[in-house]
């Protein structure tokens, strides 16, 4: 079906109103989808759900897991779709667009059809990057709800996350101010915990650099523990990675309970539960365990659940939204080795997105800096630039069949790109041997997207041989050195005294034999180096700490630099939000 725009719009055939996204911004079309949102009522009759297995909260009902999951559990599973990216650009190339955009077009072809998707963060949707709606024709709503807290998961892992700190240097006071017999008197034991083994911070959900060195406690006795520490973003918290690897209210409950908070000065673990404090945190993520019910702007259903931090966690949706049978927008190798390893689930296909942008860039284009314009290479026609970043691409391809899923390659169109590059592209997929479909779901929705979704319901059809890239039982090193040279191409490993210290203690250590290994390094290259682009050669990933989280149970080789409080740009979002005092409207978003 051909969609043309008359002044903006275009009224299909059942009087469906679609808003031109060239005219409109996000929130606008958001705003108009919104206004024509079913009742929540006819999603639950529509998603087979008992009227006891909604939560009510307006418009976006939670859902509860535990009853849903006992009721269906022997209900056999749906087809799993994974969507993945190639080495973006710093602008993202529009994975949460592409999922949202997949879902209305396999809805067009009258597919029975969700997705599940991460909440966003108050730090890049206060900033540069904007919130991860998707765009365009390919949006979740509601956008304003979604965009800022929805039903409070991130404030819940904030105040859980804070109560912990709150504790420890409580404690630390206490066992200043008192000696063993004063402590005993008030049911306490001296942890005896060191100062300069601490390992907990506080959290707070927007970039804010100035907090990223602090010191606290003042002069008096009863002035708290004076101590140097900082604030992260809240998406870092090992709570919210937690949250997104938990199978259930009991595993969330335990792997609180093993968090780590400090050493002692003999070197042994402070946990949460040392402080006796691990009930109370779950206590505050007691309604986290249950995702949120959205929707794309053509009224499918899509969950919301987790928003973990990509450097130090899986960077995705929750492994229980994904055991609710809903469709993922994630970073394949964790994916593959963690998430899958963790639910048991199968993916029957990864959808590779890709622009022409990106391969742009990787074929040696300019830099792309978020917040300034394209340099003119990206919006002009250059075939042989294009070209050569087509090897990025066919990394990622072989190593999603490295895994045993079927790819397909979604080529995400932009305005400015042309009909003879998008040629190329899927030329060079079919000389390649992979399925390429083109998407222009951001301008038209689910017609825009309707080969995807039509190449994607072929490739279902091939039968999965889903293996894992390294066994359980395979030495942190060595899986490092597998994923380094299978995965990102690298030469070998290089380990830092210090990572090669820790890393033979944690091998050595049956303790650690069930810790996922979770790789942190940027995700603006293949390597460890985000300036280098395309597919690098004759490099070694050196790893200089190892990083342990004990509640998730990762263990976090890191290769490069990580911040864990993003700062706040010149420009940041939050200048052209507002709201209309008269509707109460939130204006602004993208």
């Amino acid at each position: 079906m051909e969609i043309r725009f008359t002044n903006g719009s275009y009224t299909d055939s059942e009087g469906r109103v679609m808003l031109d996204p060239t005219v409109y911004k996000d929130w606008q079309i958001g705003a108009a989808a919104e206004r024509e949102l079913p009742p929540v009522e006819a999603f639950r009759q529509k998603l087979g759900l008992l009227p006891e297995e909604l939560i009510p909260h307006g418009k976006t009902p939670k859902l509860d897991f535990i009853r849903i999951m006992e009721r269906l559990q022997s209900r056999p599973d749906g087809k799993y779709i994974e969507v993945t990216a190639i080495t973006p650009t710093p602008l993202g190339e529009g994975k949460s667009t592409t999922s949202l955009g997949l879902i209305e077009g396999l809805g067009r072809l009258g597919k029975n059809v969700g997705g599940c998707l991460r909440q966003p963060s108050g730090g890049p949707t206060m900033n540069v990057k904007g919130t991860a709606a998707g765009g365009g024709n390919a949006l979740l709503i509601p956008m304003t709800e979604f965009s800022l807290g929805l039903t409070g998961d991130i404030n819940d892992i904030m105040n859980a996350h804070n109560l912990a700190m709150t504790a420890l240097n409580a404690r630390m006071q206490h066992e200043r101010n008192y000696d063993d017999a004063q402590l005993a008197q008030r049911g306490l034991r001296r942890l005896d915990i060191d100062p300069a083994r601490v390992q907990w911070s506080f959290v707070l959900d927007f970039c804010c650099q100035a907090l990223r060195k602090m010191h606290i406690g003042g002069d008096g006795k009863m002035d708290g523990y004076p101590m140097d520490t900082c604030a992260n973003i809240a998406v870092s918290s090992e709570l919210m990675a937690i949250l997104s690897v938990a199978r259930d209210l009991p595993d969330l409950r335990r792997r609180i309970g093993d968090i780590v908070l400090a050493y002692d000065k003999q070197g042994r673990p402070v946990t949460t539960e040392d402080l006796e404090v691990a009930g109370a945190m779950t206590a505050w993520m007691r309604n986290t365990i249950n995702p949120t019910l959205c929707y794309t702007v053509a009224h499918q259903p899509v969950l919301v659940h987790a928003g973990p931090f990509a450097n130090i966690a899986i960077g995705q949706s929750s492994v229980i939204g994904d055991r609710l049978g809903f469709a993922a927008d994630i970073g394949f190798e964790k994916f593959w080795n963690v998430k899958c390893r963790l639910s048991g689930l199968k993916p029957d296909v990864s959808v590779l997105v890709a622009t022409v942008r990106a391969l742009k860039m990787h074929g040696g284009g300019p830099e792309v800096i978020p917040g300034r314009p394209l340099p003119d290479a990206y919006t002009q026609e250059d075939l042989a630039l294009l070209e050569r970043g087509c090897a990025n691409l066919l990394h990622h391809v072989e190593t999603i069949r490295r895994s045993g899923v079927t790819p397909v390659v979604c080529l995400n169109r932009f305005y400015t790109d042309t009909e003879a590059e998008l040629a190329l592209v899927r030329r060079i997929c079919e000389a390649h041997g992979v399925r390429c479909a083109m998407s222009d779901h951001w301008r038209y929705g689910g017609a825009g997207a309707e080969e995807l979704a039509r190449v994607v319901l072929d490739a279902c059809e091939e039968p999965s041989d889903f293996r894992l890239l390294y066994p359980d039982e395979m030495p942190l090193r060595q899986r490092v050195e597998r994923i380094a040279r299978e995965v990102y191409g690298a030469d070998g490993v290089d380990w830092s005294p210090l990572a090669a210290e820790k890393a033979a203690r944690f091998e050595s250590d049956p303790q650690y034999a069930g810790y996922c290994t979770m790789m942190v390094k940027t995700h603006l290259s293949l390597s460890h180096d985000p300036t280098l682009k395309g597919v690098p050669t004759g490099w070694r990933l050196p790893v200089r700490d190892v990083l342990e989280y004990s509640g998730a149970r990762f263990l976090c080789p890191v290769a490069g630099g990580i911040s864990m409080m993003p700062g706040t740009g010149s420009d940041p979002a939050y200048r052209r939000v507002d709201i209309d005092t008269a509707t109460g409207e939130v204006t602004g978003l993208f």
